[in-house]
């Protein structure tokens, strides 16, 4: 809003419960308000969940990762886990009937 002035109070509007908020001067005509601000949809990936989850989630990957590095119990229970993944994406893409 660049006609804001110094010192002057304003007061804020949300018509619709906090996504959208509007600002006025005091005895300003209502329709004259100007937009302050407006909430952002929360992001979401392409299985539906919020994006900070899925990053987590990555970052949770990663970690199990580096761990299985040092970790013999846990570089096998990975690798089955992966060998599993294969089977199963082949099991999807091979269908003869």
């Amino acid at each position: 809003m660049g006609n804001l002035k110094p010192g002057v109070p304003l007061i804020y509007e949300s018509p619709d419960g906090g996504n959208t908020i509007y600002g006025r001067e005091p005895g300003q005509d209502p329709r004259e308000r100007k937009l302050i601000g407006y909430k952002y949809p929360d992001p979401r990936t392409s299985d539906g969940r919020p994006l900070h989850e899925h990053i987590i989630e990555d970052k949770m990957w990663g970690e199990i990762r580096l761990m299985a590095k040092t970790n013999s119990t846990l570089q096998k229970a990975l690798d089955r886990a992966i060998m599993i993944y294969k089977l199963s994406k082949d099991e999807q893409t091979y269908r003869p009937f």
